[in-house]
């Protein structure tokens, strides 16, 4: 799909508009394309030339099916402005075609010899060949699409399969153009990033939507789903596209075959709380003590603590949640310095061992409340079974579990192991180590008391080191540590690759002051694969002192870790 337009700004997409919300709503697959070895080599400019050569010699075969697609949604318009809207469309395409053989010249590319086309190329083009004919039997019966309404339909659906492939194009070149360093010019793929970057084929992208949206702005029920399906299909396939392009050289991503098998082993870590978890597990356990305590003095259980009602506990519950918060404030405030110091490990472990302190203090507050007594195992197994995890992490883990040479290990504060236990488990993830504190049981349920593993950041750091001393194979490890807080930085700093997930505020705040540099991996990842370069040797990632890289999602995550 090359054009020659000269690039002079960006394109604002219409977020509001129907096509470009089904983008959003289908971002995580692009995610796992952005973070994709072929992405991440175009991005470097180190992709091997006879990849790239392949990827755009299928241009035509986009070209065509685009031209052709349009005339027939040309047709299929019934009011005048929106065949001409349509037609205009399809002019672009047929003068990309024209311009197609001069500039992929410009990569060495024969265009006097017919290039193959990939079966993955022929999925997609089919897929909007046989949409534009009517042919959307998958979707719903087999309609004919006979009147002027149903016909003006079917032209929304053809766009529909349009957009997801040009939006895509238009996205990751602006996300590598973002990348490039304005003095550096000796990008290899500069032209193809311009290219898809540039006004004009923004403007072509936002028709396009523009369009679509305008066509389908009566829609409703059965034929939103239609559409959404259709741009979600259209949009896979293009993916799909991306992913089937061969490469041979070496690639930094994705980090399970990246390693070598029989030499290196993944080790994976992962706090538990905000970062799997949407809710903070205190709060969960808070919750079941309430609900379960007696509602008057009356039907009040034996073994339960003498007159803690549900009204006054959970008015001790608050007061308890607000003075942790005030003075978890205050804590970070003090272990400041006055003004920001270079990166020193030793010196943010010292720091840390006040909040670690303040950490103990507070446990210790909510034991002597006795607010855990009488908790029945059994609720706290069904409260896990029960808990929302963030979105994509589950399905990550459920993948990284099969791969027989990762160790994957959960280290966390939460008060009792066997809700964290109970909340993987209803996954399917039995096999995942677990480390946090435990309550201890009689009959009558919990006595209150906590069994103290991992109750701050010094025990969360010396268990990471303890597991890491006790691997017994001869591999070479690669540390991996997903974090969200204060309480997880040390881990962060000590793993070869330490990934914040959130927003914390704290975090960010204690790290900087200490020195830490918080980078976005995408950026990084482009920059390793230059290092590494499209002739490199394996590559093994180790630690960069005073380095931690930050995603957004868990499927950042899994991309980096597992590929597509």
């Amino acid at each position: 799909m090359a054009s020659s337009s000269k690039c002079t700004g960006p394109i604002i997409p219409n977020e509001d508009g129907p096509a470009f919300r089904c983008f959003k709503k289908f971002r995580s697959d692009v995610v796992l394309l952005l973070y994709s070895p072929y992405v991440i080599c175009l991005a470097s400019g180190t992709l091997n030339i006879d990849a790239f050569r392949h990827s755009i010699s299928q241009d035509v075969a986009f070209l065509n099916a685009f031209a052709r697609a349009y005339e027939l949604a040309e047709d299929c318009a019934d009011d005048d402005d929106e065949k001409l809207d349509i037609s205009k469309l399809r002019k672009k395409i047929l003068d990309a075609l024209e311009m197609h053989d001069t500039i992929v010249e410009d990569w060495g590319l024969d265009s006097t010899k017919d290039c193959p086309v990939h079966p993955a190329t022929l999925k997609y083009t089919e897929f909007v060949l046989e949409t534009a004919s009517g042919k959307v039997g998958q979707l719903k019966p087999f309609a004919t699409f006979a009147t002027k309404f149903e016909k003006t339909k079917l032209a929304a659906y053809i766009l529909g399969t349009i957009a997801p492939c040009i939006r895509l194009h238009a996205f990751l070149a602006k996300e590598i153009k973002e990348l490039q360093d304005s003095k550096e010019n000796n990008h290899p793929y500069e032209k193809w990033i311009y290219n898809y970057s540039c006004e004009d084929f923004q403007k072509f992208v936002q028709q396009t939507e523009d369009l679509m949206d305008k066509l389908s702005v009566a829609f409703i029920g059965e034929e939103l789903n239609i559409n959404e399906k259709l741009y979600q299909q259209g949009l896979k396939l293009v993916i799909v596209f991306f992913h089937a392009q061969e490469l041979t050289q070496p690639t930094v991503v994705p980090l399970t075959k990246a390693l070598d098998p029989a030499r290196d082993r993944l080790v994976l870590f992962s706090d538990f709380d905000l970062t799997c978890s949407v809710h903070d597990s205190s709060s969960i356990l808070a919750e079941i003590a309430i609900v379960r305590a007696p509602k008057s003095d009356e039907n009040q259980p034996e073994g339960q603590i003498t007159g803690m009602l549900e009204a006054e506990m959970r008015k001790t519950w608050r007061a308890i949640s607000r003075e942790y918060s005030e003075e978890y404030e205050r804590c970070i405030e003090s272990i400041l310095p006055p003004q920001k110091v270079e990166f020193n490990y030793e010196t943010l472990h010292a720091a840390l061992e006040k909040v670690s302190d303040f950490e103990q203090r507070e446990n210790h507050k909510v034991v002597e409340a006795g607010l855990l007594k009488g908790l029945k195992l059994e609720d706290i197994k069904r409260a896990g079974e029960r808990m929302m995890f963030q979105d994509g992490c589950i399905s990550f883990f459920q993948k990284i579990t099969k791969n027989e040479n990762t160790d994957i290990h959960v280290l966390s504060y939460c008060w009792c192991s066997d809700l964290v236990r109970a909340a993987f488990s209803s996954g399917g993830l039995d096999v995942v180590n677990i480390l946090a504190n435990e309550f201890s049981f009689d009959e009558s349920g919990s006595t209150g008391e906590i069994i103290g593993k991992i109750e701050t950041p010094i025990d969360k750091v010396e268990a990471f080191c303890e597991i890491l001393q006790g691997c017994s194979d001869d591999k070479r490890k690669l540390t991996v540590f997903i974090g969200d807080s204060v309480g997880d930085l040390l881990c962060l700093l000590k793993a070869d690759i330490g990934i914040v997930i959130g927003t914390s505020i704290s975090l960010r705040i204690v790290g900087t002051y200490y020195g830490v540099s918080f980078l976005p991996f995408f950026p990084s990842l482009v920059k390793k694969q230059k290092e590494l370069g499209a002739e490199g040797s394996h590559c093994l990632w180790k630690r960069e002192s005073g380095i931690l890289y930050t995603v957004s999602t868990w499927e950042e995550i899994h991309a980096l870790v597992l590929g597509n």
